[in-house]
């Protein structure tokens, strides 16, 4: 089922929609816009509580998509498999199970969404873009996508505990 997803995907293809996926897709190139957003949520001391928590939830997806769960999977990308498919971006050298692009962006933009609304919606919207990307792009698997973002929102809401338990505790409670 997942590459007849992937192979219905191909016949979407036109010069305008490839040059947008691949423009989306880089954003997420080793989580560049997410971690540019937390640096700048970091630096206004209004966004400061954000920025911690989207900090939080990228490096404990980078521990947990990167470092334990692809290595563990090692699975295969569609494009290692069926190479017939013309790559319009660079064929990426790790493996493909989970996407590491889709976590990335909804450990962020859940993060974001829980204390700024707006901007998370925002976020998300970007979020799922980015994640389609990668089926668009034939690099990952669409269960590939579906795990990366369960992870990142698993990654967030730890992210949540986690800053949620320590404010309590520097409260003294």
């Amino acid at each position: 089922m997942d590459f007849s997803i992937l192979y219905a995907l191909q016949h979407l293809h036109n010069e305008v929609i490839d040059a947008i996926m691949v423009g989306i897709t880089s954003l997420g190139n080793a989580g560049w816009i997410w971690i540019a957003l937390t640096a700048v949520f970091l630096a206004i001391p209004k966004y400061r509580k954000c920025g911690v928590r989207m900090a939080i939830a990228l490096i404990l997806d980078l521990i947990l998509c990167n470092l334990i769960l692809k290595p563990l999977a090692a699975r295969p990308r569609p494009c290692w498999i069926d190479e017939q498919v013309k790559m319009l971006v660079a064929v990426p050298k790790d493996y493909s199970f989970p996407s590491g692009h889709s976590a990335a962006s909804f450990a962020a933009a859940v993060s974001m969404f829980t204390l700024h609304r707006k901007a998370g919606i925002a976020a998300l919207i970007l979020a799922v873009l980015i994640a389609f990307s990668r089926l668009y792009l034939f690099v990952h698997f669409p269960t590939d996508v579906l795990a990366g973002a369960a992870v990142g929102f698993i990654c967030a809401f730890l992210a949540a505990k986690m800053q949620n338990g320590f404010l309590l505790c520097s409260q003294g409670r």
